[in-house]
């Protein structure tokens, strides 16, 4: 385990919420296959990539997407995202890893930023659009419903670990640590807190496309980062174990998460002012030209905006609900 590691990953202790009663729980931080450890926090991060992947595939037909682009995506996407993720946490441990060059790819160590993972999935899917043709908007519109999906879950990996907590406090919310000795601290339990978000965000992307509030490729994205900049930009700022720019006391993840909130708040002002006729969505030039084309796979048309006047733009047909999509 990393020296550095040893205060904020306490997979020893027992955990209770004073909240619950006192609840108490130990939980495994991993199972043994074969003779070789198998930590939770891989499985949970495995989960919610399969349950993301199932849920995009059921849905990209609504943002002008076939199954298989989902696929392809996903196949590129498991080995870029978990490199991505790594380089960046190195990156800002670098003087750690300059020492230990040997734990560089010891993922089963611990060590993965999320947004290392997203910056390489946009990248990987910047460069499968181009190769497809497809607009990479409306491919990230798609993913970002399994992105949160997958960070929903992946928190709980983090509760199995111990880890990712905040510091020590005494709200009603509060975790405790137990330790073997029996001394108990009692700190935020952030991984809870950002789970909790990312589940209210899924929720409210997905009444929003389904009310046919979607007006351009791109605005579910926009709204993603605008919604986990602002919750990531609170919650960072509770934990224990931020990575820090340098020898500076700026955290890393609460830095970058304000300047999206910045830079979405912007686009999405900039794109409010912006006539959206409905043909102008990808799944709807895409319904239009398997018509024109008679192709036997078609996109689902986009639901029009529920208080759209009839004059402003022409509303595109009803979406099916259920229509083949992490």
């Amino acid at each position: 385990m990393f020296s550095f590691l040893l205060q904020t990953i306490q997979r020893d202790s027992a955990i209770c919420f004073p909240m619950l009663g006192d609840l108490t729980v130990n939980p495994p931080s991993y199972f043994t296959v074969f003779g070789r450890n198998i930590y939770f926090y891989g499985v949970f991060i495995a989960l919610g990539f399969l349950l993301a992947g199932f849920y995009c595939v059921k849905t990209c037909r609504r943002f002008g997407l076939q199954p298989d682009d989902i696929y392809d995506f996903l196949i590129w996407l498991i080995p870029t995202a978990i490199i991505g993720a790594r380089l960046y946490y190195v990156l800002f441990r670098l003087d750690y890893y300059l020492q230990n060059p040997g734990e560089i790819i010891a993922v089963w160590e611990g060590g993965l930023a999320i947004y290392g993972g997203v910056l390489a999935g946009i990248l990987t899917a910047w460069l499968l659009c181009r190769h497809k043709k497809i607009p990479l908007p409306a491919l990230l519109d798609c993913v970002v419903y399994g992105l949160l999906i997958g960070q929903i879950l992946g928190r709980w990996g983090n509760f199995m670990n111990r880890e990712a907590f905040g510091a020590e406090t005494s709200i009603f919310c509060r975790m405790g640590l137990i330790a073997p000795d029996g001394s108990t601290i009692y700190v935020h339990p952030t991984f809870l807190y950002e789970s909790l978000w990312n589940l209210a965000g899924l929720l409210l992307l997905i009444l929003f496309e389904r009310k046919g509030r979607r007006r351009y490729d791109g605005q579910c994205t926009l709204l993603y980062f605008l919604w986990y900049g602002l919750g990531r930009a609170w919650i960072e700022g509770l934990r224990t174990d931020s990575l820090y720019i340098g020898a500076s006391s700026i955290r890393v993840s609460q830095a970058l998460s304000i300047a999206l909130v910045l830079i979405s708040s912007v686009l999405l002002f900039l794109q409010s002012r912006r006539d959206h006729p409905a043909e102008s969505l990808y799944v709807n030039r895409a319904a239009r030209e398997s018509e024109e084309t008679g192709s036997e796979t078609e996109a689902a048309p986009a639901e029009p905006a529920a208080a759209e006047p009839a004059a402003e733009a022409a509303p595109a047909e009803n979406a099916s609900a259920e229509q083949t999509q992490n």
